[in-house]
């Protein structure tokens, strides 16, 4: 897997919330709701082993979810103050091997349509658009991923 990327422990919890909480504060106001990753179960995603934490202190994270054919990433969050450092490229380098890893053809996730700067973020990583659906209050695009 991919270097410096770890399985979050309970102990991560606080760092894991406030770090999404940090990553998706400034949306509430744009999408005109509370963003999804802001109001997880944190302990309950760390301990079914979903969560993926780098740094020390924690400055980045992802919740992942094996699926039937594909590997979900819930959640990215990057700490503001590691924007740009590549917090972001490792983290999604290692969803992708961890996909890999369990045997999975493709990585899939969504984004909320008014979360403009993902839109430009996911295509440059392989994502391609699949769809884009309400539900509930959000709207979403839906992406994939083929891992080859």
């Amino acid at each position: 897997m991919t270097t410096g990327v770890r399985a979050a422990v309970p102990a991560d919890v606080p760092a894991v919330k406030a770090v999404t909480d940090m990553a998706y504060h400034h949306y509430i106001a744009r999408i005109g709701v509370v963003p999804q990753p802001m109001e997880a179960d944190h302990m309950a995603d760390v301990a079914a082993g979903r969560v993926f934490v780098t740094g020390d202190p924690v400055t980045g994270l992802v919740v992942i979810e094996e699926r039937t054919g594909h590997l979900f990433l819930d959640s990215i969050a990057v700490h503001p103050d590691a924007h740009g450092t590549g917090v972001g490229r490792r983290l999604l380098e290692f969803v992708d091997a961890r996909a890999r890893a369990l045997g999975l053809p493709e990585v899939r996730l969504y984004t909320n349509a008014m979360m403009w700067e993902n839109q430009k973020i996911y295509p440059k990583f392989g994502y391609e658009v699949v769809e884009r659906r309400t539900d509930g209050p959000y709207d979403r695009i839906h992406y994939r991923k083929r891992l080859g």
